[in-house]
């Protein structure tokens, strides 16, 4: 019989690995499409531009099955007060991560109104 606590540590593993495959299958989506628009023959800064939203984009949503990943590691062992540290300083790191990103995409930082034109 599976008990709870290494069903949740395989379960966050899982998330972690699919956060990796995630941010690789990105990286080379991203790059396919990069030959694919350079081929086109577009202009080199909107070929740049759309690499790094591309990027960024899969990246952000790895980071948030890491996260999720980490969450569900962490409640799930042995919480003590260093590891809640830890948890915490994964969790801020990521967490400025993901709002950089966002604003790598929209132009805007996430806490700004949707309403406003995102800058190109």
């Amino acid at each position: 019989m599976i008990d709870f606590t290494t069903l949740t540590q395989d379960g966050g593993k899982l998330l972690d690995a699919v956060g990796v495959v995630v941010i690789l299958a990105g990286v080379l989506l991203s790059t396919a499409a990069l030959l694919v628009t350079a081929v086109r023959h577009k202009s080199v800064h909107k070929i740049y531009q759309a690499y790094r939203h591309n990027l960024a984009r899969s990246i952000l949503i790895g980071l948030e099955f890491l996260v999720a990943g980490d969450l569900i590691r962490s409640v799930a062992g042995n919480l003590n007060l260093t590891s809640v540290v830890i948890l915490a300083i994964i969790v801020v790191i990521r967490s400025l991560l993901g709002i950089e990103f966002e604003m790598e995409i929209d132009g805007r930082w996430p806490w700004q109104r949707a309403g406003k034109p995102a800058k190109d």
